[in-house]
C-alpha cells in the first residue's frame, strides 16, 4: 500500500532501466530540496526529485494517475 505524504504519494523505486538525466541545481535551490526531501520522507536527492516531479507532472496533466 503507498504511503501518503502530503499530496506526493511515496512508491516502490524506479528500475535501474531509467533513463538517466544530469540536472545541475544552483545552491539556492538544494537547500529547499533537502528540506522537501525530508519532509516527504525520502533520503535522497534523487528520489526527492522524482517524487516531486511526478507530483508536478500529475497535478498539470501531464501524467494520468494510476490505479
Amino acid at each position: 500500500m503507498a504511503k501518503s505524504t502530503g499530496d506526493i504519494t511515496k512508491t516502490k523505486r524506479p528500475s535501474q532501466t531509467g533513463v538517466p538525466v544530469l540536472v545541475r541545481l544552483q545552491p539556492e535551490l538544494l537547500a529547499p530540496l533537502d528540506e522537501a526531501s525530508s519532509h516527504i520522507g525520502e533520503a535522497s536527492r534523487p528520489e526527492a526529485i522524482r517524487h516531486i516531479l511526478r507530483d508536478w507532472l500529475k497535478r498539470a496533466g501531464y501524467l494520468k494517475e494510476s490505479g
